[in-house]
């Protein structure tokens, strides 16, 4: 079957209060992990390609990836970009064949962010492609996405009702206290409910996003420390939190952080345990396995995205 932009995708998320995951993509073996994860719980999914996947592996490389998945699986999948820094950028994917994209120009104006997202949801609705733009700063690290803790700012509520109705976007990612990578603010991890709550009612049935919510599931890092490596106890969202934003308007929840970790782990321990081993296939087997046990998790017991198609 063909890739599917989000917007039946997220409708159907949205009235079954569960979220569809997003995950970002480097290379076949982590395509192949998520996908079988998603094909065996019947979940409609995700897989995105952000700046550092583009530099690394090409994204025309990667759409090849995912077209040889949806041969293979009989799911619903969309190909999105993940911040894209520019008109440009965006143009480029969707003419690449991107079912979905993402303008981020958070770092913007108010008004240079509205100016720029209504100019690439023009040429995406065109052209039969979903567009999400982000409204609000993220602390954190991810690629070339660079915001310091003291420089994050939440999504205000009326802002956000203004933004969508000038721009016609089809979802909005919020900063309610998501964090790209690890966790970057003082204390435990927090999410603003009551300002997700306030966004939801003012825009009914609007898909939100919620970029930075990897949990950093800590069995790996802890395997990764074990296994020869140094990643500090560093600290995610409960997952408890993202499967109650789940149920309040958020319809997209992104992954990768928790995927970095799982491979990494699973390929420090393999090359540990097999120090003369010297086959890519021997240890990027189980990585892909450690991929795809994490996406499964998420699936079933975080989003509720399970038997969703």
């Amino acid at each position: 079957m063909p890739l599917v932009n989000t917007r039946e995708m997220f409708k159907k998320a949205y009235e079954g209060k569960y979220a569809i995951g997003a995950f970002n993509v480097n290379n076949m073996e982590i395509i192949q992990g998520i996908v079988d994860a998603a094909a065996e719980e019947k979940s409609g999914l995700i897989l995105q390609v952000s700046a550092g996947a583009r530099k690394y592996a090409n994204p025309i490389y990667l759409r090849k990836l995912v077209e040889a998945a949806i041969e293979d699986k009989d799911i619903d999948i969309a190909l999105h970009l993940d911040h894209g820094e520019s008109f440009e950028i965006c143009k480029q994917c969707i003419d690449d064949g991107f079912t979905s994209v993402m303008f981020d120009g958070s770092a913007l104006s108010f008004e240079e962010n509205i100016r720029i997202t209504k100019q690439v949801v023009e040429y995406a609705h065109a052209r039969n492609v979903t567009v999400e733009a982000e409204l609000g700063k993220l602390a954190g690290v991810e690629d070339d996405v660079n915001v310091k803790a003291e420089d994050a700012t939440y999504t205000d509520p009326a802002q956000a009702v203004e933004f969508v109705e000038r721009t016609g976007v089809d979802s909005l990612a919020i900063a309610i206290g998501t964090s790209h990578g690890a966790y970057k603010f003082k204390g435990e991890p927090q999410l603003d409910f009551e300002r997700l709550e306030k966004i939801s009612s003012l825009l009914p049935g609007y898909p939100l996003v919620l970029h930075g919510a990897s949990s950093v599931m800590q069995e790996y890092v802890q395997m990764c420390n074990e296994y020869g490596g140094s990643i500090p106890g560093a600290k995610g969202v409960p997952e408890e939190m993202l499967a109650r934003a789940a149920k309040l308007g958020v319809c997209k929840i992104n992954v990768d952080t928790d995927l970095r970790l799982a491979m990494t782990a699973a390929v420090r321990k393999f090359l540990i345990e097999n120090p003369s081993v010297f086959d890519p296939r021997k240890y990027l087997g189980p990585a892909r396995d450690a991929i795809k046990e994490v996406v499964q998790h998420k699936i079933k017991d975080v989003f509720g995205s399970s038997d969703s198609i």
